[in-house]
């Protein structure tokens, strides 16, 4: 009996160490088995809180499975492992573009680009280029002037002797203002007794006609007249932008820019998986708010492909409601006034009740900052989206004319970041170029002679990255290279942390989204 007990107790040792081993053995294939992807030979950087390096890392499906040395992650190469050497070249997290208009973008994608030009001869010039490529166009459309190349204001008469008696609008670099022609301005039926619009001018000349200039809210009495994409041509303009996005290492964007609509395509797009971009979409919300906020919340829940749940807003009076809601709230500040009135609403919305989720509320196109802002910021816990572009096009100006005293107020990026204020970094697409790598060296170099306010590589690096992924509610899914993260990741073509000339000269080579390879730069 004794020794049939002492049987059956050897037999139960046995089971439970085998089956003790099947399970760690099990548990060991789940972290160091065969991966999908590797990347090595690379300068690694995580985009986290400690400035991380590594030299390798592994992907397995869609998430990041490890991050290390390169011989310890060589360790997990199998036959069905893709292996990607990078030689030496950077590798950080997939780009998020925190602020721009998205599938706008993809629309004028085709129209006249006059970002850079300096002359109004060069604007002309260009202009003209694209109208003997498009000699069907009804409207010449496009935008990216600076005031700069006018020395002044531009008029209709300059644009007329270009485009004839064809109907043109083109958008100013910020955004807030249209050149427009005289048959523009003829379709719009403006004369000299319509009154400017709320909010808008029609800058008039001294006997009150229009001169072709009209600014903000203005700008509407020509897009009235206009003609009006379809459906189908914005669905067709928001797969024209995943490519140009793609092929500038961006996996995220947050649209702040979306129409009527863009909202259904966005949805439709990732169910029929032709959405191979991370999208959160803005709902702009008017000085009436009639906007059925929780139904469209309903609709378009948290998800890691596509989602809302940030209203933006032009009245900063809306922002307690919006909070109140739960909703993340953004609001354009332009200039001092007006960031100074949306910190105030902001401080007004953190009397409210708890928020049904955490405040991380935003504002948009910040420019020109009060010094006595800047600690109000991290007070409050408001987040500053900042466009580079912007200042590498405005900043000469504005410390010329601005004065020694004020112009270090314009674009304060590392008196914010040195305040730990939560900095996210956007292109401003369409009116400024879908270039987030020239965005980071704008950042890391003033035009101007403020150097002081210049970012460390991997502070600018942060604003696209990781920052922005915090600024979307999505930190705990993206925005770092680290074990469990969403795998979306840019190899670069040189290692952009040896020095100015290499950030100077490289290129995107890859851009990595959801694990796989999307976009592979032809030798």
């Amino acid at each position: 009996m004794a020794a049939r007990l002492a049987a059956l107790l050897v037999v139960a040792i046995v089971g439970t160490t085998l089956i003790a081993g099947l399970i760690v053995g099990a548990q060991r294939d789940d972290s160091s088995g065969p991966v999908d992807l590797i990347i090595h030979n690379a300068k690694v950087y995580a985009a986290d809180d400690l400035g991380s390096m590594a030299e390798a890392v592994a992907i397995r499906g869609n998430k990041i499975l490890h991050v290390g040395a390169e011989r310890e992650i060589m360790r997990y190469r199998r036959k069905q492992t893709s292996v990607i050497d990078a030689k030496g070249a950077a590798v950080i997290p997939g780009f998020d573009d925190a602020h721009a208009s998205f599938i706008a973008g993809g629309l004028a994608r085709d129209g006249v680009q006059l970002f850079g030009a300096a002359t109004l001869d060069e604007m002309q010039q260009r202009i003209a280029a694209w109208m003997e490529a498009r000699p069907d166009a009804a409207w010449v459309t496009g935008g990216g002037w600076s005031y700069d190349a006018f020395g002044d204001q531009p008029t209709r008469a300059q644009l007329d002797a270009i485009v004839g008696d064809r109907p043109a609008r083109l958008l100013s670099q910020d955004g807030r203002a249209l050149w427009v022609s005289s048959r523009a301005l003829e379709l719009t039926g403006i004369t000299r007794r319509t009154p400017n619009p709320s909010h808008g001018v029609i800058v008039r000349d001294r006997r009150g006609g229009a001169t072709g200039l009209l600014k903000d809210a203005a700008m509407a009495l020509v897009e009235r007249v206009a003609p009006k994409p379809t459906r189908e041509d914005r669905a067709k303009a928001l797969q024209l932008a995943i490519r140009d996005a793609q092929r500038r290492g961006l996996t995220s964007v947050q649209d702040l820019g979306a129409a009527a609509g863009d909202l259904d395509l966005y949805d439709a797009a990732r169910d029929a998986a032709t959405l191979p971009l991370r999208v959160y979409a803005a709902v702009p919300v008017g000085r009436t708010a009639t906007a059925d906020l929780e139904v469209i919340a309903k609709r378009y829940p948290d998800d890691p492909v596509f989602k809302t749940g940030i209203a933006i807003i032009d009245d900063p009076r809306l922002a307690g409601a919006l909070d109140a809601a739960g909703w993340q709230v953004a609001i354009s500040t332009p200039d001092e006034s007006s960031l100074h009135a949306a910190l105030d609403a902001f401080a007004e919305a953190a009397t409210n009740a708890a928020s049904p989720r955490a405040r991380r509320h935003r504002v948009e196109d910040v420019a020109i900052v009060d010094p006595d802002d800047i600690p109000r910021f991290g007070a409050l816990g408001v987040i500053a989206s900042m466009h580079p572009l912007d200042a590498a096009g405005k900043l000469l100006a504005w410390s010329s004319a601005a004065g020694p005293e004020r112009a270090p107020l314009g674009w304060p990026a590392r008196s914010l970041s040195a305040a730990s204020v939560r900095l996210v970094f956007g292109t401003g697409w369409p009116r400024l170029p879908l270039d987030p790598l020239a965005g980071v060296r704008t950042a890391v170099k003033r035009a101007d002679m403020h150097a002081s306010e210049e970012l460390t590589l991997k502070s600018a690096i942060n604003a696209w990255t990781s920052g922005a992924a915090w600024a979307s509610f999505d930190d705990h899914r993206k925005g770092t290279i680290k074990p469990g993260m969403l795998a979306d990741l840019v190899v670069f073509s040189t290692d952009i942390f040896a020095g100015p000339a290499e950030l100077a000269a490289a290129e995107v080579a890859m851009t990595v989204f959801d694990g796989k390879v999307v976009y592979r730069k032809s030798s």
